[in-house]
């Protein structure tokens, strides 16, 4: 008795006793990957625990075991790709830097191109991720989550605008990222919208270096734009 006691309080065996098993790692990230794609598919309201359960093939209790209730697996399914996209955006903007002078394109190229080129060969999963984003993005009771997984990188790319463009507002730069945002989320999640509109059927465009000199051109206009900011 004395010596499991003993056992239980060594910080090392506490570590191990904890540490999950591959097993449970591929479970969990099984969860993760179903609660993705329901997420993107049907919302926040219109996903049930029990769908997601079904979709990992699991039991609805290994769901909540792993993601906490429905709110905290949403929370998880968004945050668990963030780090990796941001790590992806700031090593493209030390590239782009040691290319040399930063330019208002190689900013955006930085910022959009990494989540873009995960989309494109990353598989469905990605895709499903890209969806799930534009949901945090449009609901702003979801601005917690925003503030937690996006908004640091966010800062850090507006800082590299403003020095850019010293004399800007900086609500006007924020306001063209914003809106940058939204068309890179459009164009990742959307391009079969332009295939129906222009008559072809098809995907509609996927070419970055089109969509970087959209949202360069809207920043510089939202920067230098007459009127009041908002």
């Amino acid at each position: 008795m004395q010596y499991r006691i003993m056992f239980e309080q060594d910080p090392r065996n506490k570590q191990r006793r904890r540490a999950p098993s591959a097993r449970s790692l591929q479970t969990r990230a099984r969860i993760l990957d179903a609660a993705e794609r329901i997420f993107a598919e049907r919302g926040f309201e219109g996903a049930s625990v029990r769908d997601i359960a079904a979709r990992a093939g699991v039991p609805a209790g290994l769901v909540h075991h792993h993601g906490g209730g429905k709110a905290e697996l949403f929370r998880r399914t968004v945050a668990r790709r963030a780090d990796e996209l941001s790590a992806l955006r700031l090593g493209a903007l030390e590239t782009c830097r040691a290319a040399g002078p930063l330019t208002l394109s190689a900013v955006l190229t930085a910022f959009a191109g990494p989540f873009f080129h995960q989309v494109r060969q990353g598989g469905p999963q990605w895709s499903a991720y890209a969806r799930l984003v534009a949901h945090v993005s449009a609901d702003p009771r979801w601005r917690p989550i925003a503030a937690e997984c996006f908004d640091p990188t966010a800062a850090r790319f507006i800082d590299e605008i403003a020095a850019l463009f010293p004399d800007a507002d900086r609500q006007r730069i924020a306001t063209g990222l914003v809106y940058s945002v939204a068309a890179m989320l459009a164009h990742l999640t959307s391009g079969w919208r332009v295939g129906a509109l222009d008559g072809s059927g098809g995907e509609g465009a996927t070419d970055l270096d089109r969509l970087v000199a959209y949202c360069a051109a809207g920043i510089e206009a939202a920067i230098h734009c007459a009127g009041k900011s908002e």
